[in-house]
């Protein structure tokens, strides 16, 4: 499981020029599922995400997580996240996990996001998306389970 985590000030994922998702403050996560992630794989990312202490406090050093700034997440399935790069110019996607098995890892993944306390809101599965965002910092980071 390979998870972009972007600190946003905003985020708004759009299907057919049809806002699917937008949030304020929080983090845009693109989410990769491969072959051999399970539940147990699901639940660490979903702890390495919710205690992440990217978010300024007071004195502008990054010390506070998600809830603590009461900020929302934006979800976006991404399977092209399985290619390592290596090997050859054209990505090869023989990682990622197929797309039946993906799609319900991905409802999985948020449905335990919320059941955390988090505001999430999801792009469309399989579908073609046009995403924005205002990177906060810009602070990103790059997450494999």
């Amino acid at each position: 499981m390979k998870i972009v985590v972007q600190r946003v000030q905003e985020a708004i994922v759009r299907v057919d020029n049809e806002t699917v998702g937008s949030i304020g403050v929080g983090l845009l996560l693109l989410v990769c599922f491969e072959h051999a992630d399970d539940e147990s794989t699901v639940n660490k990312s979903i702890d390495k995400i919710s205690k992440l202490r990217i978010f300024d406090d007071a004195e502008g050093k990054m010390n506070l997580d998600i809830l603590a700034v009461k900020g929302e997440i934006l979800s976006i399935s991404q399977f092209t996240l399985s290619w390592d790069g290596s090997g050859g110019h054209r990505p090869s996607f023989e990682k990622s996990m197929p797309p039946q098995e993906a799609r319900l890892k991905y409802a999985l993944f948020n449905r335990d996001l919320r059941a955390r306390g988090f505001v999430v809101k999801e792009g469309k599965f399989g579908a073609f998306m046009k995403v924005s965002l205002v990177n906060d910092g810009p602070v990103t980071f790059t997450l494999q389970f």
